[in-house]
């Protein structure tokens, strides 16, 4: 994924609505209609946050009839989570580092009879 359409998922995924509405798209396809039922706002609102999550690439939006269903499209958030991965283990890797060198230190400090830790 580019780092453009990177932005674009963190963009979409940064709005409350927008989460919930893939939450509900994650039990299944919906309307529309049934996706802007549990929230106090307009179809056309609903229709603009469908837009910015469709042009992210977390939905697609098909056509069946006079239905225009709406389904969850994992690859983007599936390259998102990759993304946000790599980083998890960097800091995963840094605190065990951590973890290791303050081990050493309380070792060090218990071989030399507490000298040097601050108590007379």
């Amino acid at each position: 994924m580019e780092a453009d359409g990177l932005s674009a998922v963190f963009a979409a995924l940064a709005d409350p609505t927008r989460r919930a509405i893939l939450d509900r798209l994650a039990a299944g396809e919906a309307t529309v209609t049934e996706l802007a039922e549990p929230f106090a706002i307009s179809l056309p609102a609903v229709s603009k946050h469908l837009k910015v999550l469709e042009k992210a690439g977390l939905i697609r939006r098909g056509r069946s009839a006079q239905r225009r269903p709406c389904r969850l499209d994992v690859a983007a958030l599936q390259e998102a989570a990759d993304w946000i991965l790599r980083y998890r283990r960097f800091w995963t890797e840094s605190f065990e580092r951590l973890d290791e060198y303050l081990r050493d230190i309380q070792k060090e400090g218990g071989e030399r009879g507490g000298e040097g830790d601050g108590q007379p």
